[in-house]
């Protein structure tokens, strides 16, 4: 699945914003303060909206009136359009506000077009925990097929259809989606947390915060030995110096990372090499996971890396997102920028106190000055980016 738009409307700093035309690998740039953090949260919370609860979404980030735009009303909105496994475009509408003081699921709709002139299909429409859903979504798309649909109450009006529906086989779409969102990545990676040693064992996913680094190398060494030499093969060419890495048990059951460097006889532990070649490791574990997550969203990943690494990571990601994982990144590097194409690059600025979105590729003195030859982050660092300054 791919998402090809986002739409966001009073959450935060969006008032109204929205993203079109997105391809598999997603970078944005912009100052501090103008969204690029805000709208990964928006990820976040969808998935604390899925898993949880709207109210408990909404509850963790301080309140409906903390996390609405300042001084709009209205019920908060994200609309995302996706290209379901079939290759059928797909609308996902959610509006949540308030109501007697309690949160509730305004309208949640997932609907799909019928080509160019059909109305589309609602595969799902509620609105406060009750609603509809079609039942015969096998037959969608064959001539002169009629909808079907039955009646469903959920157990609160906060509580997300999507949820409930999404358990059952019948409703493929929705599980679909489900999926995309329970399995989507939001990477808040802390060096300080990879470095310590961890319970032997194995996980099969690096956290968000990577504090069980050595846990998924080892289950990469043991299960996935093709995936672990792959990642020791970027570590070789990318990281001066390292020709070995292994997740060695200790006596007392724990792992520890060591690093092989070819000038010296032993291996260091995690916690003497340095913070460039501990992320560096984490991302490309990361990016070769056997099973990549259908959405991931990594935050300033320049931090602590070489400058001319960046080049590097950044095709990573690239590839990562041609194996089925679609990347969104931030970054205020203009090394990492010059790594990109013009049509992967968003950038997020204030106008009256709330943020808007434009496409880099959009602008036409951007698109000329690239086809002469100037790379973007160049571009972005002479502030040539339109009303953005690095």
């Amino acid at each position: 699945m791919q998402i090809e738009s986002i739409e966001i409307e009073n959450y935060r700093v969006f008032r109204k914003a929205r993203l079109e035309n997105l391809p598999r690998l997603v970078a944005l740039v912009g100052a501090n303060g103008t969204g690029k953090s805000t709208l990964f949260d928006v990820f976040t919370f969808l998935k604390d909206a899925l898993t949880l609860s709207a109210g408990k979404a909404v509850a963790r980030r301080g309140g409906l009136k903390e996390l609405r735009s300042r001084h709009q009303r209205g019920p908060l909105r994200i609309e995302l359009k996706f290209r379901e496994s079939g290759g059928r475009l797909a609308t996902y509408n959610l509006a949540i506000d308030e109501e007697d003081g309690r949160v509730v699921v305004e309208r949640e709709v997932l609907k799909f077009r019928r080509g160019q002139r059909g109305q589309p299909w609602h595969f799902v429409d509620f609105s406060k925990g009750r609603g509809t859903a079609i039942t015969n979504e096998q037959v969608y798309g064959q001539e002169g097929a009629e909808e079907e649909r039955a009646e469903y109450v959920l157990d609160e009006p906060d509580v997300l259809a999507i949820k409930g529906l999404g358990q059952f086989k019948d409703f493929r779409v929705v599980a679909e989606f489900r999926n995309l969102i329970e399995n989507w990545q939001i990477s808040d990676f802390h060096i300080a947390e990879a470095r310590p040693s961890t319970e032997e064992g194995y996980a099969e996913h690096l956290s968000t915060r990577g504090d069980n680094l050595a846990q998924v190398a080892q289950y990469l060494f043991t299960y996935h030995g093709d995936r672990f030499e792959r990642v020791l093969d970027a570590m070789k060419r990318r990281v001066p110096g390292v020709t070995q890495v292994e997740a060695k048990p200790t006596e007392d059951g724990r792992l520890v990372l060591r690093f092989q460097d070819g000038s010296f006889k032993d291996p260091f532990i995690a916690r003497f090499v340095s913070d460039g070649t501990i992320k560096m490791f984490a991302y490309l574990v990361l990016l070769y996971d056997p099973k990549p997550f259908p959405l991931l969203a990594v935050e300033e990943p320049e931090n602590q890396l070489y400058p001319e690494l960046l080049a590097e990571l950044a095709e990573e990601f690239r590839d990562y997102a041609q194996r089925g994982g679609q990347v969104f990144v931030s970054t205020h590097s203009p090394d990492f920028l010059d790594a990109l194409k013009l049509e992967e690059i968003y950038y997020l600025r204030k106008e009256g106190g709330f943020a808007t979105i434009q496409r880099a590729s959009d602008s036409e003195n951007l698109r000329a000055l690239v086809e002469a030859g100037d790379l973007p982050g160049y571009l972005w660092r002479q502030g040539l980016f339109e009303g953005v300054h690095p």
